[in-house]
């Protein structure tokens, strides 16, 4: 296991591998090519399968885009953070901000958040709601409010 890693060096070693990674999750494109790379696939090589991928509907930014729009969401991640996360990922900016505009109630969720981790409600000490807020900021909710 801990091993040389075996290098891809045909299209189809190729793909078996890009299989296996989108067997497990979605995958951006750009965390494709990366892993793809990583394991010893040329440039080139790498992009045509990407592309065949993409053609076949097996490999979707937008697919991968909502699927870790709504694992993060789950986790108590807000906009920001999430904007952030899927930009680093290679994900085209009209497609982040279609998901993260879909019917999502972010002040709720920003609300369930705070809630989990701070149960006892807002500090009174200052020092003690900088720490709450920068938690939140954080977590990805730059707009939330201490009331």
């Amino acid at each position: 296991m801990f091993g040389r890693q075996q290098q891809l060096e045909t299209p189809q070693e190729i793909r078996r591998s890009a299989l296996d990674l989108l067997a497990r999750r979605e995958h951006s494109r750009l965390e494709m090519l990366r892993k793809l790379k990583l394991r010893g696939a040329s440039t080139d090589q790498c992009e045509a399968v990407i592309d065949q991928l993409q053609e076949d509907g097996l490999l979707s930014d937008e697919r991968f885009c909502e699927a870790y729009v709504h694992a993060r969401v789950q986790r108590g991640y807000g906009p920001q953070r999430l904007a952030e996360e899927l930009r680093e990922r290679g994900v085209a900016e009209h497609l982040v901000s279609d998901v993260l505009g879909l019917d999502w109630d972010w002040s709720k969720r920003a609300s369930v958040a705070f809630a989990k981790r701070f149960p006892e409600g807002p500090a009174e000490d200052l020092k003690q709601r900088a720490k709450q807020l920068n938690f939140m900021r954080y977590r990805g909710f730059a707009d939330f409010r201490l009331d």
